[in-house]
């Protein structure tokens, strides 16, 4: 008989990450989605454990004093598409190297931020 998945939690499908602080001496769990909150352990299973037990938390009084939740990165669309300013110098130094490599400005662009992300 095959077990079926549980569906995870509203708590479970946000961001998390989690990285090492010599300042705190411990791992320091983080949450894109809730800027605000951290949880900091000296193991890093359980400092993502804690974060996610204290988002449910703050999901639940969120959901009883009627606040919107935000939406898990996860479940968010994107168009693909995005306006960018930039000053008038480095749109005219991009453009002129996209050309030097035979690619449009987008393309160009779309390359440079590939290699950064």
């Amino acid at each position: 008989m095959s077990k079926v998945a549980e569906k995870p939690s509203l708590a479970d499908r946000f961001s998390y990450s989690v990285s090492w602080s010599a300042d705190d001496e411990g791992f320091v769990a983080t949450v894109a989605e809730f800027p605000s909150l951290s949880w900091i352990d000296g193991d890093r299973r359980t400092a993502e454990d804690g974060l996610v037990a204290l988002v449910a938390e703050v999901l639940e009084d969120m959901g009883q004093s009627g606040e919107p939740t935000p939406e898990p990165f996860g479940q968010r669309t994107f168009s693909g598409r995005f306006n960018l300013r930039l000053p008038v110098g480095l749109h005219r130094e991009l453009a002129l190297k996209a050309e030097r490599e035979q690619q449009s400005l987008n393309t160009y662009v779309v390359s440079l931020l590939a290699r950064r992300a």
